[in-house]
């Protein structure tokens, strides 16, 4: 008798483990050609994480994309039959109560509804999650692969804690629980990519976390924009932005002319205007890792030059990206009494996006890595559409940006006006510097984003 209630013991012990285990195997034979991608954010803000969803359908997985889908994605993205969007809900903070209140009820809301859309979601060999935003998305994302067999990959952008710490300060509790929950919590992934090699340096010293780097790089839809469909955008913008618009008539009536371009009415041949502006980029998410004072003030004494008799093109400067610090800057530049310059703050289609890159003379980048490890994927696209860069410098951006060889590096106002006066010294002369600038960029064949992600990540996950 006493042997029948052992063996019953061991087998209502051992039968629900024989369920899980099976129902594990039945989820990932169901699972084996799919993958989840997470982005606690903005689809549509999220580049990396659109590529990596684009580069895992083309190589044969199904993919469920999971954020927020406050911006439309690319429409190569929408297009495809392999890629299911399953749009988060981005709960606002309270308006009442105590800061940390605020914040304790969001990543509550957050980690359930997030576990939720995982548990009802295709079952997946593989979780793909981007960091920062990490809390509580790294936690959640283990959680759920443990339930239901699927490997965390963790692709490390940046650290979440150092962004937070450019609000409150390095030393404010929420940062620093906030750093010790990264920490803790991006040792549990099975993978980690990054994106510079300082970053894997980082996350192996001081993290103990082993990871692989997968440098952005730009897709194929990054390229120099050809004359006539420079027009159409010009065109199709100045409905919208004056900065667009010719500033003169033309002599043809039946013409079509943009700030930069003209249409001939008869032949449909389109060229550019002689003694146009010259048309500088940037482009931003609008926070604190982003100081835009600096191109302020050189294009304040960029203004001075040409005032002062410098042979130099007058500039339309249109700066692109959403963020909370993008009103701050409008007021800021609607103080500008320029004459020759002339600044604009679209947000403009994910298809627009490159084209203007692709039309664009010069691209400037201000963003300062707030851990100093992650580098501006906004000049991998300009570099992608051979459009020379000067960038701000920071502790890795040699990574990427080459002093003098495909861009030019500054640490100042001081510094960014005198390359814009070198660079457009001779603007649009091909013996410039900035066409130099261009002409080996063309030349580099630069590695794109689906030939790298094969080589890179794809053995990764093929081998495990």
């Amino acid at each position: 008798m006493a042997a029948f209630y052992v063996a019953l013991l061991a087998l209502s012990v051992s039968l629900p483990l024989l369920l899980l285990v099976a129902w594990k195997h039945w989820r990932w034979g169901r699972a084996a050609r799919h993958v989840t991608v997470v982005v606690l954010g903005d689809v549509g803000r999220s580049p990396r994480m659109q590529y990596h969803a684009l580069s895992l359908a083309k190589s044969g997985f199904s993919v469920t994309l999971l954020g927020f889908c406050n911006s439309k994605p690319h429409d190569e993205l929408l297009h495809s039959d392999r890629i299911q969007i399953v749009s988060l809900t981005d709960l606002q903070r309270l308006a009442v109560g105590p800061h940390i209140l605020q914040y304790g009820v969001k990543v509550v809301f957050q980690a359930v509804h997030l576990l939720w859309k995982l548990m009802c979601a295709e079952p997946a060999a593989y979780i793909f999650l981007q960091n920062p935003p990490g809390l509580p998305a790294i936690a959640v994302c283990w959680f759920a692969g443990c339930l239901c067999g699927s490997k965390l990959v963790v692709d490390w952008h940046n650290y979440g804690y150092s962004i937070m710490g450019l609000v409150h300060g390095p030393s404010h509790p929420l940062v620093l629980l906030a750093k010790w929950y990264e920490k803790l919590c991006g040792r549990l992934s099975h993978l980690n990519l990054c994106v510079t090699n300082a970053m894997q340096d980082d996350l192996a010293e001081n993290w103990g976390i082993k990871a692989v780097t997968v440098y952005d790089k730009p897709a194929s839809f990054f390229k120099e924009t050809p004359l006539d469909l420079q027009h159409q955008l010009f065109m199709k913008l100045r409905r919208t932005y004056p900065v667009f618009r010719a500033r003169s008539e033309s002599s043809d009536p039946g013409a079509e002319r943009s700030a930069f371009t003209e249409r001939d009415a008869l032949s449909g041949a389109v060229t550019r205007l002689c003694g146009r502006p010259a048309l500088l980029v940037s482009s931003t998410s609008w926070t604190e890792d982003e100081d835009f004072s600096i191109l302020l003030a050189a294009l304040e004494k960029f203004e001075q030059l040409i005032d002062s008799g410098e042979c130099l093109p007058s500039l339309v400067c249109v700066i692109t990206g959403k963020g909370p610090l993008k009103d701050y800057y409008s007021c800021l530049i609607h103080q500008k009494r320029f004459q020759h310059i002339q600044v604009c703050t679209p947000w403009l289609e994910a298809e627009d996006y490159p084209l203007l890159l692709g039309s664009a003379d010069l691209g400037v980048c201000l963003h300062r890595s707030s851990s100093g490890l992650d580098l501006p994927m906004k000049v991998v696209d300009m570099f992608g559409c051979c459009l020379p860069v000067c960038a701000v410098n920071f502790q890795c951006l040699h990574e990427l940006v080459k002093h003098g060889e495909n861009g030019l590096v500054f640490e100042d106002s001081e510094e960014l006006a005198a390359q814009l006066q070198t660079l457009f010294s001779k603007f649009p002369d091909p013996a410039g510097k900035l066409h130099q600038f261009r002409e080996s960029l063309r030349e580099s064949e630069q590695l794109r984003w689906d030939e790298s992600w094969e080589r890179t990540v794809l053995p990764l996950i093929s081998d495990t």
